[in-house]
Protein backbone atom coordinates (compact mmCIF):
# COMPACT_ATOMS: atom_id res chain seq x y z
CA UNK A 1 0.00 0.00 0.00
CA UNK A 2 1.22 3.50 -0.85
CA UNK A 3 2.74 5.16 2.28
CA UNK A 4 0.63 8.31 1.82
CA UNK A 5 -2.56 6.28 1.55
CA UNK A 6 -1.53 4.31 4.63
CA UNK A 7 -1.11 7.56 6.60
CA UNK A 8 -4.54 8.70 5.42
CA UNK A 9 -5.98 5.31 6.39
CA UNK A 10 -4.53 5.53 9.91
CA UNK A 11 -5.09 9.20 10.73
CA UNK A 12 -8.16 10.25 8.72
CA UNK A 13 -10.41 7.62 7.16
CA UNK A 14 -11.26 5.05 8.24
CA UNK A 15 -8.75 5.74 10.97
CA UNK A 16 -8.58 7.88 14.07
CA UNK A 17 -10.53 10.95 12.90
CA UNK A 18 -13.46 8.90 11.66
CA UNK A 19 -13.33 6.76 14.80
CA UNK A 20 -13.60 9.79 17.10
CA UNK A 21 -16.49 11.28 15.13
CA UNK A 22 -18.28 7.92 15.03
CA UNK A 23 -17.68 7.43 18.76
CA UNK A 24 -19.39 10.73 19.59
CA UNK A 25 -22.26 9.79 17.26
CA UNK A 26 -22.51 6.36 18.90
CA UNK A 27 -22.77 7.96 22.35
CA UNK A 28 -25.48 10.32 21.08
CA UNK A 29 -27.42 7.47 19.50
CA UNK A 30 -27.01 5.26 22.56
CA UNK A 31 -28.33 7.99 24.86
CA UNK A 32 -31.11 8.84 22.41
CA UNK A 33 -32.32 5.24 22.14
CA UNK A 34 -32.09 4.82 25.90
CA UNK A 35 -34.12 8.01 26.41
CA UNK A 36 -36.80 7.18 23.85
CA UNK A 37 -37.30 3.73 25.41
CA UNK A 38 -37.97 5.56 28.69
CA UNK A 39 -40.31 8.05 27.01
CA UNK A 40 -37.81 10.91 27.30
CA UNK A 41 -36.51 13.28 24.61
CA UNK A 42 -32.81 12.59 24.95
CA UNK A 43 -29.80 14.80 24.10
CA UNK A 44 -29.20 16.84 20.92
CA UNK A 45 -26.76 15.57 18.32
CA UNK A 46 -23.71 17.53 19.48
CA UNK A 47 -24.24 17.01 23.23
CA UNK A 48 -21.57 14.25 23.62
CA UNK A 49 -18.97 16.44 21.89
CA UNK A 50 -19.99 19.44 24.01
CA UNK A 51 -19.67 17.37 27.18
CA UNK A 52 -16.19 16.25 26.13
CA UNK A 53 -15.04 19.82 25.46
CA UNK A 54 -16.53 20.97 28.77
CA UNK A 55 -14.69 18.29 30.73
CA UNK A 56 -11.42 19.19 29.00
CA UNK A 57 -11.76 22.70 30.44
CA UNK A 58 -12.50 21.57 34.00
CA UNK A 59 -9.90 21.79 36.76
CA UNK A 60 -7.67 18.75 37.23
CA UNK A 61 -7.48 17.83 40.93
CA UNK A 62 -4.74 15.55 42.24
CA UNK A 63 -5.64 13.41 45.27
CA UNK A 64 -3.07 13.52 48.07
CA UNK A 65 -0.18 11.13 47.58
CA UNK A 66 -1.12 10.15 44.01
CA UNK A 67 1.44 9.96 41.20
CA UNK A 68 0.32 12.77 38.89
CA UNK A 69 2.10 11.39 35.84
CA UNK A 70 0.53 7.96 36.26
CA UNK A 71 -2.93 9.51 36.58
CA UNK A 72 -2.33 11.57 33.43
CA UNK A 73 -0.94 8.66 31.40
CA UNK A 74 -3.45 5.92 32.32
CA UNK A 75 -6.50 7.28 30.43
CA UNK A 76 -4.33 8.06 27.41
CA UNK A 77 -2.94 4.52 27.44
CA UNK A 78 -6.46 3.06 27.49
CA UNK A 79 -7.58 5.35 24.66
CA UNK A 80 -4.52 4.53 22.55
CA UNK A 81 -5.16 0.79 23.01
CA UNK A 82 -8.75 0.81 21.74
CA UNK A 83 -7.94 3.22 18.90
CA UNK A 84 -5.13 0.95 17.77
CA UNK A 85 -7.45 -2.06 17.88
CA UNK A 86 -9.80 -0.31 15.45
CA UNK A 87 -7.13 -0.23 12.73
CA UNK A 88 -7.25 -4.03 12.37
CA UNK A 89 -11.04 -4.27 11.90
CA UNK A 90 -12.19 -4.23 8.24
CA UNK A 91 -14.21 -1.08 7.51
CA UNK A 92 -14.32 -0.69 3.72
CA UNK A 93 -12.48 -3.89 2.86
CA UNK A 94 -9.58 -5.88 4.25
CA UNK A 95 -7.42 -3.89 6.66
CA UNK A 96 -4.00 -3.09 5.14
CA UNK A 97 -2.50 -3.52 8.61
CA UNK A 98 -4.04 -6.94 9.18
CA UNK A 99 -1.92 -10.03 9.74
CA UNK A 100 -2.37 -13.64 10.76
CA UNK A 101 -3.24 -13.43 14.44
CA UNK A 102 -4.51 -9.85 14.62
CA UNK A 103 -7.72 -11.12 16.27
CA UNK A 104 -5.70 -12.10 19.35
CA UNK A 105 -4.05 -8.67 19.38
CA UNK A 106 -7.39 -6.85 19.13
CA UNK A 107 -8.89 -8.88 21.98
CA UNK A 108 -5.83 -8.10 24.10
CA UNK A 109 -6.02 -4.37 23.34
CA UNK A 110 -9.71 -4.30 24.29
CA UNK A 111 -8.78 -5.73 27.69
CA UNK A 112 -6.40 -2.88 28.57
CA UNK A 113 -9.10 -0.29 29.52
CA UNK A 114 -10.36 -2.59 32.27
CA UNK A 115 -6.81 -3.09 33.55
CA UNK A 116 -6.35 0.69 33.51
CA UNK A 117 -9.54 1.15 35.53
CA UNK A 118 -8.24 -1.29 38.11
CA UNK A 119 -4.89 0.54 38.33
CA UNK A 120 -6.63 3.92 38.63
CA UNK A 121 -8.87 2.63 41.39
CA UNK A 122 -5.91 1.14 43.24
CA UNK A 123 -3.72 4.27 42.94
CA UNK A 124 -6.39 6.82 43.84
CA UNK A 125 -6.41 5.99 47.58
CA UNK A 126 -10.17 6.40 47.63
CA UNK A 127 -12.22 3.58 49.13
CA UNK A 128 -14.94 3.88 46.47
CA UNK A 129 -12.35 3.84 43.68
CA UNK A 130 -10.57 0.84 45.17
CA UNK A 131 -13.80 -1.13 45.48
CA UNK A 132 -14.73 -0.19 41.91
CA UNK A 133 -11.33 -1.25 40.62
CA UNK A 134 -11.54 -4.61 42.38
CA UNK A 135 -15.04 -5.08 40.97
CA UNK A 136 -13.78 -4.24 37.47
CA UNK A 137 -11.01 -6.83 37.54
CA UNK A 138 -13.29 -9.41 39.23
CA UNK A 139 -15.86 -8.89 36.51
CA UNK A 140 -13.08 -9.20 33.93
CA UNK A 141 -12.27 -12.75 35.05
CA UNK A 142 -15.96 -13.70 34.83
CA UNK A 143 -16.96 -12.50 31.35
CA UNK A 144 -13.61 -12.66 29.56
CA UNK A 145 -13.47 -16.45 29.15
CA UNK A 146 -16.89 -16.87 27.48
CA UNK A 147 -16.34 -13.67 25.48
CA UNK A 148 -13.00 -14.90 24.15
CA UNK A 149 -14.40 -18.34 23.35
CA UNK A 150 -17.32 -16.80 21.45
CA UNK A 151 -14.98 -14.54 19.49
CA UNK A 152 -12.52 -17.33 18.69
CA UNK A 153 -15.16 -19.78 17.43
CA UNK A 154 -15.44 -18.02 14.01
CA UNK A 155 -11.64 -18.19 13.70
CA UNK A 156 -11.67 -21.93 14.29
CA UNK A 157 -14.31 -22.48 11.63
CA UNK A 158 -12.75 -20.10 9.09
CA UNK A 159 -9.30 -21.59 9.67
CA UNK A 160 -7.62 -18.22 10.20
CA UNK A 161 -6.80 -15.87 13.10
CA UNK A 162 -7.03 -12.83 10.84
CA UNK A 163 -10.15 -10.67 11.20
CA UNK A 164 -10.02 -9.77 7.50
CA UNK A 165 -9.69 -13.48 6.68
CA UNK A 166 -12.73 -14.34 8.79
CA UNK A 167 -14.73 -11.60 7.05
CA UNK A 168 -13.64 -12.86 3.62
CA UNK A 169 -14.66 -16.44 4.55
CA UNK A 170 -18.23 -15.29 5.24
CA UNK A 171 -18.65 -13.81 1.77
CA UNK A 172 -19.03 -17.20 0.08
CA UNK A 173 -21.07 -19.35 2.49
CA UNK A 174 -23.14 -17.62 5.20
CA UNK A 175 -22.52 -15.26 8.08
CA UNK A 176 -21.37 -16.82 11.33
CA UNK A 177 -24.50 -15.34 12.93
CA UNK A 178 -26.34 -18.14 11.13
CA UNK A 179 -23.72 -20.84 11.74
CA UNK A 180 -23.07 -19.78 15.33
CA UNK A 181 -26.12 -18.03 16.84
CA UNK A 182 -25.13 -19.11 20.35
CA UNK A 183 -21.73 -17.52 19.91
CA UNK A 184 -23.32 -14.27 18.71
CA UNK A 185 -25.53 -14.07 21.80
CA UNK A 186 -22.60 -14.80 24.13
CA UNK A 187 -20.45 -12.23 22.31
CA UNK A 188 -23.12 -9.52 22.67
CA UNK A 189 -23.60 -10.22 26.37
CA UNK A 190 -19.83 -10.39 26.91
CA UNK A 191 -19.37 -7.10 25.06
CA UNK A 192 -22.02 -5.48 27.25
CA UNK A 193 -20.11 -6.66 30.32
CA UNK A 194 -16.74 -5.58 28.88
CA UNK A 195 -18.08 -2.06 28.36
CA UNK A 196 -19.55 -2.09 31.90
CA UNK A 197 -22.99 -1.18 30.65
CA UNK A 198 -26.24 -2.02 32.42
CA UNK A 199 -26.86 -4.66 33.78
CA UNK A 200 -23.09 -5.10 34.17
CA UNK A 201 -22.25 -1.59 35.41
CA UNK A 202 -21.19 -3.12 38.75
CA UNK A 203 -17.77 -1.37 38.92
CA UNK A 204 -19.35 2.10 38.47
CA UNK A 205 -22.55 1.68 40.47
CA UNK A 206 -23.46 5.31 41.19
CA UNK A 207 -25.94 4.46 43.96
CA UNK A 208 -23.37 2.31 45.77
CA UNK A 209 -19.79 3.51 45.15
CA UNK A 210 -20.21 6.96 43.51
CA UNK A 211 -18.41 6.36 40.19
CA UNK A 212 -16.14 3.46 41.10
CA UNK A 213 -12.61 3.61 39.63
CA UNK A 214 -13.26 7.02 38.01
CA UNK A 215 -14.38 8.75 41.24
CA UNK A 216 -11.09 10.67 41.59
CA UNK A 217 -10.76 11.47 37.87
CA UNK A 218 -11.40 15.10 36.97
CA UNK A 219 -11.01 17.37 33.99
CA UNK A 220 -9.20 15.99 30.99
CA UNK A 221 -8.52 12.67 32.74
CA UNK A 222 -12.23 11.95 33.08
CA UNK A 223 -12.86 13.25 29.55
CA UNK A 224 -10.34 10.85 28.01
CA UNK A 225 -11.54 7.90 30.11
CA UNK A 226 -15.14 8.43 29.04
CA UNK A 227 -14.02 8.88 25.43
CA UNK A 228 -12.16 5.58 25.75
CA UNK A 229 -15.38 3.77 26.64
CA UNK A 230 -17.21 5.44 23.72
CA UNK A 231 -14.45 4.37 21.33
CA UNK A 232 -14.49 0.86 22.83
CA UNK A 233 -18.23 0.71 22.09
CA UNK A 234 -17.53 1.41 18.41
CA UNK A 235 -14.61 -1.04 18.23
CA UNK A 236 -16.55 -3.78 20.03
CA UNK A 237 -19.58 -3.31 17.77
CA UNK A 238 -17.36 -3.32 14.69
CA UNK A 239 -15.60 -6.48 15.86
CA UNK A 240 -18.89 -8.33 16.47
CA UNK A 241 -20.14 -7.16 13.07
CA UNK A 242 -16.94 -8.39 11.43
CA UNK A 243 -16.82 -11.80 13.10
CA UNK A 244 -20.52 -12.68 12.96
CA UNK A 245 -22.15 -10.44 10.31
CA UNK A 246 -19.54 -10.37 7.57
CA UNK A 247 -18.21 -6.86 8.28
CA UNK A 248 -18.44 -4.56 5.25
CA UNK A 249 -19.20 -7.46 2.90
CA UNK A 250 -22.47 -8.91 1.66
CA UNK A 251 -22.97 -12.46 0.30
CA UNK A 252 -21.96 -11.25 -3.15
CA UNK A 253 -18.85 -9.54 -4.47
CA UNK A 254 -18.53 -5.84 -5.23
CA UNK A 255 -16.07 -4.49 -7.72
CA UNK A 256 -12.87 -3.17 -6.06
CA UNK A 257 -13.60 0.45 -7.03
CA UNK A 258 -14.98 3.52 -5.30
CA UNK A 259 -18.60 2.33 -5.64
CA UNK A 260 -17.81 -0.99 -4.02
CA UNK A 261 -16.02 0.79 -1.17
CA UNK A 262 -18.96 3.15 -0.64
CA UNK A 263 -21.40 0.24 -0.53
CA UNK A 264 -19.11 -1.67 1.83
CA UNK A 265 -18.83 1.33 4.15
CA UNK A 266 -22.61 1.76 4.16
CA UNK A 267 -23.00 -1.94 5.02
CA UNK A 268 -20.49 -1.52 7.85
CA UNK A 269 -22.48 1.41 9.27
CA UNK A 270 -25.76 -0.51 9.13
CA UNK A 271 -24.30 -3.58 10.87
CA UNK A 272 -22.55 -1.65 13.64
CA UNK A 273 -25.68 0.41 14.28
CA UNK A 274 -27.68 -2.83 14.51
CA UNK A 275 -25.27 -4.11 17.18
CA UNK A 276 -25.59 -0.80 19.05
CA UNK A 277 -29.39 -1.08 18.95
CA UNK A 278 -29.19 -4.49 20.64
CA UNK A 279 -26.77 -3.23 23.30
CA UNK A 280 -28.89 -0.12 23.97
CA UNK A 281 -32.03 -2.24 24.25
CA UNK A 282 -30.34 -4.48 26.83
CA UNK A 283 -29.24 -1.39 28.74
CA UNK A 284 -32.75 0.10 28.78
CA UNK A 285 -34.56 -3.14 29.59
CA UNK A 286 -32.47 -4.40 32.51
CA UNK A 287 -31.35 -3.31 35.96
CA UNK A 288 -27.98 -3.73 37.61
CA UNK A 289 -27.16 -7.20 38.91
CA UNK A 290 -24.91 -8.17 41.82
CA UNK A 291 -21.40 -9.50 41.32
CA UNK A 292 -22.40 -12.94 42.63
CA UNK A 293 -25.26 -13.05 40.14
CA UNK A 294 -22.84 -12.15 37.34
CA UNK A 295 -20.54 -14.92 38.55
CA UNK A 296 -23.37 -17.45 38.20
CA UNK A 297 -24.40 -16.10 34.78
CA UNK A 298 -20.84 -15.98 33.49
CA UNK A 299 -19.56 -19.38 34.60
CA UNK A 300 -22.73 -21.48 34.63
CA UNK A 301 -24.42 -20.24 31.48
CA UNK A 302 -22.19 -18.04 29.30
CA UNK A 303 -19.07 -20.19 29.61
CA UNK A 304 -21.06 -23.38 29.04
CA UNK A 305 -22.77 -21.89 25.99
CA UNK A 306 -19.43 -20.65 24.63
CA UNK A 307 -17.80 -24.07 25.04
CA UNK A 308 -20.79 -25.65 23.30
CA UNK A 309 -20.45 -23.17 20.44
CA UNK A 310 -16.74 -23.98 20.06
CA UNK A 311 -17.57 -27.69 19.95
CA UNK A 312 -20.26 -27.09 17.31
CA UNK A 313 -17.85 -24.93 15.30
CA UNK A 314 -15.23 -27.69 15.30
CA UNK A 315 -17.89 -30.24 14.35
CA UNK A 316 -19.21 -28.13 11.46
CA UNK A 317 -15.68 -27.39 10.31
CA UNK A 318 -14.89 -31.13 10.30
CA UNK A 319 -17.88 -31.90 8.09
CA UNK A 320 -17.28 -28.91 5.80
CA UNK A 321 -13.64 -29.91 5.28
CA UNK A 322 -14.69 -33.52 4.76
CA UNK A 323 -17.31 -32.53 2.23
CA UNK A 324 -14.86 -30.33 0.30
CA UNK A 325 -12.25 -33.11 0.30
Amino acid sequence: MDPLLLVVYILLFPGFLFLLVYAFFFEFLDRKIYARMQNRVGPPLLQPFADFIKMLGKEVIDPNGVDRRAFDAAPLLALAAVMTAFLYVPIVGSSPLGFQGDLVLVLYLLTLPTIVLFVLGWLSRNVYSTIGGVRAVTQLFIYEVPFYLAMLAPALMAGTWSISGIVAWQQTPLWFAIFQPIGLVVALIGLQAKLERTPFDIPEAETEIVAGPTTELTGRRLAFMKLTMDVALVVGSALVAALFLGGPLLPWTFSPNWLGWVIGFAVFLVKTLAVLLVLSSIKAATGRIRIDQLNDIGWKYLASAAVLQVFLALLMNYYLVGASA
